[in-house]
């Protein structure tokens, strides 16, 4: 098997069984790699600095506790093959590293294949080589992402698209993702959903303190610290016995694992050098910082009496050691060239090679595969602690240092020695973990952070949506920095996938400021709607479907009779209206189809009130009628949704006469969707001529910016095809084919957003190849649509199964046409699944399972050897929901009929003559209208 490996600008790396993601310049969106268990250092390494051995990947402190939590996880591995995420969630010390090494330790030991994922952009370029990561017989594959709330939303969708996770195998692929928080869990969980993955939350709880039920059993809490005694006496070499726990071990600050292995580590150390051992966290914190320092003077040593002056030694002071380590606990491992900028500002006379080199004596790389410099100090826990004590402001026994603060302004604001652009290899890292730090640390939000953010409040933004979420937790963050933070959020109408769920958590922590300053109902329900919007692009779409409820109410609160000014009457009717237009969105976004249909006519007989009344409502009116025709679309009721388009388009042809900037682009779309309806109506003709129309205004558009057109003119193309097709044009299938390759332009550049399009797309294509009597291409076509569906298709949203549900009604076409009848069953039993889960959900969506039952029955006729009795089952399912809810199959009873006379003929030629004549009664009865 041969591999190609491409380097760029000297960096190589490869895998073999999975996908590589590479940003323009070559770097990877992530680096994965086999997981392996660490090396561990020998003792003289640990005891040198004792915080390392905190480090959970050097597996000082054997495992324990936990065993519910590690429980749960091997369940949810076990459970099923399909993919199933699970977002892990615990702050900072609780143990999640912890969990997940043993956790992989124990699948690799049953077969599991075990990577990792780590984020490649920023700061610390991936090592090169390669991995191989092809199957290994039937071997699941699980996928360990750490700080995965770090990562911007988009790069964790490329990797949920990897090849890895979609095998082929026996068990399936699992993602457990490692974070502190659970804001970006509801973008991630919608994500993955729409991959037809199990999606799990699992919160690891603070460690308990109370005894076992009988009475004689250690708590969890002192369970750990005595593992961890004895764990860390054996380094030392020392007995455990004697040590005793600390006093307030039963405190709630002690619920945190690391706070357990932090007091019992101190308390070895302490004995092993006759110290007394401090009993909170904070004198935990600035002992073993404490001995941080002391390590460092050590190395220094003395520089007046050098035993070998020719050799290299440690030259960096201790005080000046103390500035590179605060640095190093901002930045985090950069490369080389960015270490040299952030420590030339130190005001030092060693060169910035001499201190980072003395640097990586104390904090060697975690990867020594790694050309990366300023390796932070370790847990994260302890490097916030750090940071937070040598920020001055605290009371804590620790000295604090008059140049931390001026450190974090230079790093963070740009100044002539570290410019904006290095400065933003770090930036994000430093908010966070500044922000992490004021969650503990009640002077460095007031007196450092707040004032760098009041000075910049971009550089929230830049901290990406980590430091959002974390900056709004702090209980002491003002409404007024939140506000000007807000100020450099994109527009509320606008994703921003990367950082929506910190943009959501923000808002959220202000709407109660907002609405207390609104200055009416009109204005407070102003400050919902925002807000609302802003939990739906996070992802949070019942929080934002009540949002649009409290908005509604509040304005059909508003009596018109009691509004003072009668001017004002027609606004306060305005604003009900879109009102319930941002209802019916919501409803619809969450499946509630029915609901949705009729808050649009409400919308749409306010605006029409309103647009008689004065002519300047007419555009809403005209953007009503067309949400109100998509949902008449969605119902099926297309003779009342032909109608509502055509008096949308007549007033968008009138709007855009007088102002066509503003109105053409809403115009092309009224003109798709009226072509779209008269399809359905049997008005192929009309439908191309308003197809054609439709297409060159969206060429206009795009010509002048691609980027805004690029989407709408694929539809139109889309559309126009569809009904080229119908009247027999040609022309259809080159038009199909543009429309697919500008989906998947799109798609390229952000699949999480045009994945969906593009499956609809070749979808399309597809119908229009069958119709050209190309069955090859149909079924390429179609089997990529399906397989990206099945990707994207959420289980809960009705609307992507509705799209699976028609893609995969066209992939049966094909393949029946193909004569590959055994494969179009198992289409079919996968379309009734999907059908029966909508129709479960949304009473419109029972004439689509209507139909799947039919066509299912009716491919059972078609095979070698006819499953009639399956046939029947189906059949008789599908007419009795037909006359119980008095619906006909999507597209009238001729599919109806169809399957019945065919079920009567074979059963004829089987000589079953009691079933035949009940199916013929069938075709006579109540279902014939």
């Amino acid at each position: 098997m041969n591999q190609s490996v491409h380097a760029e600008s000297g960096f190589a790396y490869g895998v073999m069984g999975a996908d590589i993601h590479v940003f323009g310049d070559g770097v990877p969106v992530y680096l994965l790699q086999r997981w392996q268990p660490p090396v561990l250092p020998d003792d003289g390494f640990l005891l040198d600095v004792p915080s390392r051995m905190l480090n959970a990947r050097f597996r000082v402190v054997e495992f324990t506790g936990r065993a519910a939590e590690l429980s749960s996880l091997r369940g949810w591995r076990d459970d099923g093959s399909a993919l199933a995420v699970r977002w892990l969630c615990a702050p900072g010390g609780q143990g999640k590293t912890r969990l997940a090494d043993r956790f992989a330790q124990e699948s690799l030991a049953e077969g599991w294949q075990v990577v990792t994922a780590t984020h490649g952009p920023g700061s610390v370029l991936p090592p090169p080589g390669s991995q191989d990561l092809r199957d290994q017989s039937d071997a699941g594959v699980l996928l360990i992402v750490d700080y995965a709330d770090r990562w911007p939303l988009t790069h964790l969708l490329w990797l949920f698209s990897n090849a890895l996770l979609h095998r082929d195998n026996g068990r399936g692929a699992r993602v457990l993702l490692l974070a502190r928080g659970d804001d970006l869990w509801p973008s991630v969980r919608a994500a993955v959903v729409n991959q037809q993955a199990r999606t799990s939350l699992q919160r690891l709880a603070p460690l308990s303190d109370e005894v076992g039920g009988d009475g004689a059993s250690a708590s969890p809490r002192a369970e750990m610290f005595a593992v961890a005694l004895g764990s860390f006496a054996a380094r030392y070499g020392v007995s455990p016995d004697g040590i005793a726990a600390p006093a307030l071990l039963g405190d709630a600050d002690f619920g945190l694992t690391l706070a357990v292995h932090m007091a019992a580590l101190v308390a070895v150390d302490a004995d092993a050098h006759g110290l007394r051992a401090p009993a909170d966290l904070v004198g935990l914190s600035s002992y073993l910082l404490d001995r941080e320092h002391l390590h460092w003077a050590r190395l220094y040593g003395d520089p007046g009496h050098e035993i070998a002056p020719s050799t290299p030694v440690f030259r960096t002071p201790p005080a000046l050691m103390n500035r590179a380590v605060f640095t190093a606990a901002l930045t985090g491992p950069v490369t080389p060239e960015e270490g040299r900028v952030a420590v030339s500002d130190l005001a030092s006379r060693l060169p910035a090679e001499r201190i980072l080199a003395d640097h990586a004596v104390c904090y060697p790389s975690a990867d020594p595969d790694r050309s990366t410099v300023l390796e932070p100090l370790f847990p994260d826990r302890l490097a916030e602690d750090f940071l937070a004590l040598t920020l001055p402001g605290h009371r804590a026994d620790y000295p604090a240092q008059e140049w931390a603060g001026l450190t974090v302004s230079a790093m963070l604001s740009g100044t002539d020695v570290v410019s904006d652009a290095v400065a933003g290899s770090w930036m994000p890292r430093a908010v966070v973990f500044l922000a992490a730090a004021a969650q503990r640390w009640p002077h460095v939000g007031p007196l450092h952070l707040f004032p760098l953010l009041s000075t910049a409040p971009q550089l929230a933004v830049i901290g990406g949506s980590a430091a959002l979420a974390t900056l709004a937790a702090l209980d002491d963050v003002s409404p007024e920095l939140l506000e000007s933070v807000a100020m450099f959020f994109p527009p509320f109408n606008r994703r921003s996938p990367d950082l929506d769920p910190g943009i959501a958590a923000v808002s959220a922590r202000l709407l109660p400021h907002r609405l207390a300053r609104a200055r009416n109902p009109n204005d407070r329900a102003a400050e919902r709607h925002e807000h609302g919007v802003r939990l739906h692009h996070a992802g949070r779409l019942e929080e934002a479907l009540a949002e649009s409820e409290a908005v509604l109410a509040q304005f059909r609160a508003i009596a018109l009779e009691d509004v003072p000014n009668p001017a004002l009457v027609p606004m306060v009717e305005g604003n009900l209206a879109f009102a319930l237009k941002a209802y019916a969105d919501r409803l619809g976004e969450v499946g509630r189809r029915e609901e949705a249909l009729a808050a649009t006519e409400e919308a749409v007989a306010v605006q029409r009130r309103l647009a008689a009344y004065d002519e300047q409502y007419r555009p809403d009116l005209a953007s009503g009628l067309l949400g109100l025709g998509r949902d008449l679309s969605y119902a099926q009721r297309w003779d009342d949704a032909t109608a509502v388009m055509e008096e949308s388009v007549t007033l968008y042809r009138r709007l855009a006469a007088s102002e066509p900037g503003k109105h053409e682009s809403n115009l092309s779309a009224a003109l798709a969707a009226l072509g779209v309806c008269h399809l359905r109506t049997d008005r192929p003709e009309a439908a191309v001529s308003l197809g054609r129309e439709s297409v060159d205004l969206r060429r206009r558009l795009h010509a002048r910016d691609p980027s805004a057109h690029a989407m709408s003119l694929a539809n139109a193309l889309y559309h126009l095809a569809a009904a080229l097709e119908r009247v027999g044009n040609s022309d259809s299938v080159p038009l199909a084919y543009e429309a697919v390759e500008l989906y998947r332009e799109l798609a390229r550049v952000n699949p999480s957003a045009y994945d969906r399009e593009l499956a609809d797309g070749l979808n399309g294509l597809a119908v229009r190849l069958l119709v050209a009597q190309r069955p090859e291409e149909s079924l390429t076509a179609a089997y990529e649509s399906v397989a990206i569906l099945r990707r994207v298709s959420a289980r809960e949203a009705i609307a992507e199964q509705h799209t699976l549900a028609e893609a995969l009604g066209v992939l049966i076409g094909a393949l029946m046409v193909a004569g590959r009848y055994a494969e179009a069953a198992e289409a079919a039993d996968e379309c009734v699944v999907v059908c029966r889960r909508m129709a479960e959900k949304d009473p419109l969506a029972v004439a689509r399972l209507v139909g799947a039952l039919l066509i299912a029955a009716e491919v059972r006729t078609a095979l070698d050897e006819p499953r009639l009795d399956d046939a029947k089952t189906l059949f008789d399912e599908a007419t009795e929901i037909m006359e119980l809810y008095a619906v006909s199959p999507m597209g009238g009873t001729a599919l109806h009929h169809r399957v019945a006379s065919r079920l009567v003929e074979l059963l004829t030629a089987e000589h079953r003559p009691e079933s035949a004549e009940q199916l013929r009664r069938t075709l006579r009865g109540p279902a014939d209208g």
